[in-house]
């Protein structure tokens, strides 16, 4: 028990670790958070344990190095996870499953290898992480990001006026750009923070009664 132990600390550290990390990153609102970097740094963790493992099992009794198998899993791995992140808009989504593929691999091999407990007790905070810290997304960062391109009228008092109206629903902005399509319209591309998670289609219909002025909306 004392030897199973061991491990599992430096999976719960690893944890911790990745936690640290990960809340920095989704504090400054990067794709790749919390969740994502704790399942890396677990991965990570337990695939080192299975080369150590490995190789005190045949040390000694054969030239062949077990961890080269681990680590071509790893490897071959990230074609499935890659295959699991979009870009959609501003924001990139998949990166907690393509996580999780890399993760389950690892249980995978503990498994493979014989290492029953160490592989129930990754799994069980994996599972952990995922039920809970998807419930307190909202507690450590209360917005998403939100692409709006508005094509208007060029009018330098009417685009503060849009302006003005999208900070009046409560949307915070990061990054705001106008472009001249004509002589007579521009385009407007504004990145923002969504703290009040509006709909899409609520922020859209805001602006209909100002349909002279703006030709159209699009809102990722």
């Amino acid at each position: 028990m004392e030897f199973s132990m061991e491990y599992i600390f430096r999976i719960i550290l690893s944890a911790i670790l990745g936690a640290l990390i990960g809340f920095e990153r989704q504090f400054k609102h990067k794709s790749a958070g919390l969740r994502t970097n704790i399942l890396v740094c677990i991965g990570s963790c337990l695939i080192m344990i299975l080369s150590n493992l490995l190789y005190e099992q045949v040390e000694g009794k054969t030239n062949a190095d077990p961890a080269r198998l681990a680590a071509q899993v790893v490897s071959g791995i990230g074609f499935l996870g890659a295959g699991a992140i979009i870009k959609e808009g501003v924001n990139v989504i998949g990166l907690t499953t393509a996580a999780c593929i890399w993760v389950v691999s690892g249980v995978g091999l503990a498994v493979g290898a014989g290492y029953y407990l160490i592989a129930i007790f990754a799994s069980l905070l994996v599972y952990i992480i995922l039920e809970i810290l998807s419930q307190m997304d909202s507690w450590f960062v209360p917005t998403d990001n939100i692409m709006i391109k508005i094509k208007m009228i060029n009018n330098r008092d009417k685009i503060e006026e849009v302006y003005n109206r999208l900070l009046n629903l409560g949307l915070k902005s990061k990054n705001f750009s106008v472009s001249v399509v004509s002589e007579e319209l521009v385009e407007l591309d504004i990145l923002m923070f969504n703290p009040k998670r509006l709909k899409l289609a609520e922020i859209s219909t805001y602006f209909i009664s100002m349909k002279g002025v703006v030709k159209s909306i699009e809102i990722h």
